[in-house]
């Protein structure tokens, strides 16, 4: 065998190494990476997105402690803070005093963003309130751009935008 032969080989075995190589990048860098946000993900964050955002909007006088506690466990960070002083300072009070009743349902839901731990939910809603002082139901639709984020393997509300 000549020089020029084992240099081929060499190369020829170099080539085999580094295409295994870029192979296994690939599949750990890419593939793995759509499997964590492809079909079956986005149905489960829009789910998440879906089933928060009925719980964030829906409410009754006699079941609020249990309403707002149900709402919270689908929040997390800096949003949850947020709704739990806005819950205990303004919707609670509210709420009791005017004998608020708030029904939300989803019309729709969209991915907007999908990574493997974050994603962002447009969901359009419709609402439906009554109190004391309006007993006739006050309909409302609107859109909410709901961002999500993988806690445990739970995804969960860290923000609630309504566009």
């Amino acid at each position: 065998m000549t020089i020029s032969d084992r240099w081929t080989h060499i190369g020829m075995g170099l080539l085999v190494v580094v295409s295994t190589a870029a192979s296994i990048g690939l599949y750990f860098g890419q593939y793995r990476v759509d499997q964590q946000s492809g079909d079956s993900a986005a149905k489960t964050v829009i789910a998440a997105a879906s089933d928060g955002s009925v719980a964030l909007l829906s409410y009754t006088p006699d079941q609020l402690k249990s309403d707002l506690a149900a709402a919270k466990s689908h929040l997390t960070g800096e949003f949850l803070a947020y709704y739990s002083k806005f819950v205990d300072e303004i919707v609670e009070p509210a709420a009791r005093e005017r004998a608020i009743h708030t029904t939300a349902s989803v019309a729709r839901a969209a991915v907007a963003e999908l990574h493997p731990d974050s994603a962002r939910v447009l969901v359009f809603l419709n609402q439906t309130t009554t109190t004391k002082a309006t007993p006739e139901p006050v309909q409302v639709a609107s859109i909410v751009n709901v961002r999500l984020s993988k806690v445990d393997a739970a995804w969960l509300i860290s923000a609630f935008d309504p566009i």
